[in-house]
């Protein structure tokens, strides 16, 4: 694995310090968030995965407070040691993967307005906050992160290599499924916040596959609509032990786009 000392991000001028400002929150942020949160909260109920159900407790989510990151931090610290990074929105790859590889989660704290509920272009708060980190507490799916962001940094400037990890990182982390008790439930963050998508990626509508590395990587994806396939972990300790198969894998697919 790749060994950057933190200062080799932290200290990056693209990098700005940037704090949560929580006493800026206006009472239409907090309608707003009071609003996506009772209403993912009665959908998830039934549809996600336990251990985000449990994260949300751990981390003290509700719907009467907009999620406060110091308080979070606190959470987190004593849980799995991840901490959120505040950034303005999306930031550049070699900067995203190394907070991650430093047990950093970048998140935005700008919430959407209410004429904005359904779609956004760009994640806001809620879907950094309420539908990633509540799963940072869980450690096996913490490692996978880091272990994924040690594999993009390898490769950084290999523009295939990223779009090849993205396939992972998009099928897992941001709409992945797992099987708990003999159920399909909910764990990637992209669907954790969209009433739409929580619905239709449990129904017999998409196609739903067991999670295999090979085939992640070969199956390309749709960021302007819900996807029509999904895959399926057995548990959280499935992705952090195919990491090693995700790195054999991805060197074969380099070696042949050479």
């Amino acid at each position: 694995m790749i060994e950057r000392k933190p200062e080799d991000v932290f200290l990056d001028p693209r990098l700005k310090k940037l704090d949560q400002e929580y006493d800026s929150y206006t009472p239409e942020d907090f309608q707003v968030w009071r609003i996506l949160y009772e209403r993912q909260y009665k959908i998830l109920s039934g549809a996600a995965s336990e251990k985000f159900m449990k994260g949300l407790e751990t981390i003290g989510f509700s719907a009467d407070s907009i999620a406060n990151f110091e308080e979070v931090n606190k959470s987190l610290a004593g849980v799995t040691g991840w901490a959120i990074q505040v950034v303005p929105g999306l930031i550049d790859d070699d900067l995203f993967f190394s907070l991650l590889y430093h047990k950093r989660f970048p998140a935005s704290t700008w919430l959407r307005k209410k004429e904005n509920l359904d779609y956004l272009e760009e994640p806001d708060m809620f879907h950094d906050a309420f539908a990633h980190l509540p799963l940072l507490t869980d450690p096996d799916y913490t490692r996978f992160l880091k272990d994924l962001a040690a594999i993009a940094l390898k490769h950084i400037d290999n523009p295939l290599a990223i779009d090849l990890l993205s396939r992972i990182y998009w099928y897992t982390v941001e709409f992945g499924l797992i099987r708990e008790k003999g159920q399909l439930r909910v764990y990637g963050a992209g669907i954790l916040s969209s009433a739409g998508e929580t619905k239709f990626c449990l129904s017999d509508e998409p196609q739903h596959f067991p999670y295999e590395v090979e085939m992640v990587l070969n199956t390309p994806y749709w960021k302007n609509k819900f996807q029509d396939r999904y895959f399926i972990i057995e548990d959280y300790a499935a992705l952090y032990t195919s990491v090693p198969l995700i790195e054999e894998k991805l060197a074969g697919l380099l070696e042949k786009g050479d």
